[in-house]
């Protein structure tokens, strides 16, 4: 089991860096992940989820726009610190975690898509990648359609065993939630002279050195298009989440 053992414990990253190319249609003044929901931006859905869970660091890796983020959101929410990490240029998901290691304090790290939302326990989450002794953990969801996000596929005991691209063979399956528990020394492998996607890179190469999924059925949601940003307010419904605010 490793040392840490309570999400208190733990910090959190929020990748929130991307353009929101699909988005701009109806995004075009923001970052996605401030695109408003129910009067909120998006992100402070993730935040809820965090700080509930017990989180009370998170770093927030910006880019496009970082600055509105940072405005909008300050230096707290609730009980949880808020440190920002603005990259110098375009590094790609895991250069952003590389560049933010200096804010990083434990082991493991929690990090989170910035325009994704998966409705499940990141209490058991991160109790099941101990238990595992896993290096990496993806959190999963099991979706009718996997052709929009590509298909993970894992072994009986939960082990990663190969990533099926965007755009492959449709049906339903297991894909990534865009949530993810990492230990410190796999950070260490990611290349730092160039931009490197922890989903096309990083995620392929750890294959074999303790990566695992966590598959659990889950309302799941990514804003990433139009479609999907529209039913957002839907799917946060104020009646269920009006009593978290604070």
């Amino acid at each position: 089991m490793r040392s840490m053992r309570k999400l208190t414990d733990i910090t959190a990253v929020i990748l929130a860096g991307g353009l929101g190319t699909r988005l701009r249609s109806v995004l075009a003044d923001r970052p996605k992940v401030l695109a408003e929901v129910n009067g909120r931006p998006f992100l402070a859905y993730l935040l809820d989820q965090i700080v509930e869970a017990g989180v009370r660091s998170v770093v927030i890796c910006t880019r496009h726009k970082g600055e509105q983020v940072r405005s909008a959101l300050g230096e707290a929410h609730r009980d949880a610190r808020l440190l920002y990490s603005q990259e110098p240029a375009p590094l790609g998901t895991a250069g952003a975690l590389r560049y933010a290691r200096p804010l990083l304090q434990s082991d493991p790290i929690l990090v989170l898509n910035g325009d994704s939302y998966c409705d499940t326990s990141l209490i058991d989450f991160f109790h099941w990648h101990q238990a595992q002794n896993a290096n990496a953990t993806l959190l999963l969801t099991e979706v009718p359609d996997t052709q929009r996000y590509g298909r993970v596929q894992i072994d009986e005991s939960g082990r990663v065993l190969r990533f099926e691209e965007k755009g492959g063979a449709g049906g339903a399956g297991w894909i990534s939630a865009g949530v993810y528990l990492i230990q410190r020394p796999l950070l260490e492998t990611i290349p730092a002279d160039r931009a490197v996607s922890i989903e096309r890179e990083m995620f392929p190469a750890w294959i074999g050195r303790g990566l695992y999924g966590y598959g659990r059925w889950s309302r799941f949601l990514d804003i990433g298009t139009p479609e999907a940003y529209a039913v957002a307010a839907q799917f946060f419904d104020p009646r269920i989440y009006a009593n978290r605010r604070e």
